[in-house]
């Protein structure tokens, strides 16, 4: 893995497009981590970082996010509880660890509010609802 990154001396993103857009990112600004399936809309900026079902997965792709953007909240759908309540445990642990409250809201204001996105990055994930939005903080 060192050896892939000794240009950019960074053990986070070696993504071009994701790279640009974190840093682009101001405060209160929204950034979608998705799942294989969720609609973006037309238009919106898409880091398409799926290669096949399954990969890469949602919490690699939410942690590389996770490590080098702040945030001050996040918004998931609440069929997560029913539907991949493990995958909510691991949302839940990793947000927990940065201090931010998950929000539950239906699956269609999730769908809804995301629309307001500045960006979405999308995974491999299968697992259903496999989704959160995420508001920028600072680091200050």
């Amino acid at each position: 893995d060192a050896e892939v990154c000794l240009m950019r001396r960074t053990d986070t993103t070696i993504n071009p497009q994701l790279s640009r857009m974190i840093s682009e990112t101001g405060h209160t600004d929204v950034v979608v981590v998705t799942d294989a399936g969720l609609p973006i809309p037309v238009g919106a900026e898409r880091i398409d970082l799926a290669y096949r079902p399954g990969a890469p997965p949602f919490l690699d792709v939410l942690d590389t996010v996770l490590r080098e953007l702040v945030i001050e909240a996040a918004t998931a759908s609440e069929e997560i509880a029913e539907h991949s309540p493990e995958m909510l445990a691991a949302l839940r642990e990793r947000l927990d660890a940065l201090g931010v409250e998950l929000e539950l809201v239906p699956h269609t204001e999730l769908k809804a509010r995301s629309h307001s996105a500045r960006a979405f990055v999308r995974s491999g994930e299968f697992t259903p609802y496999a989704n959160v939005l995420l508001t920028a903080g600072v680091a200050y």
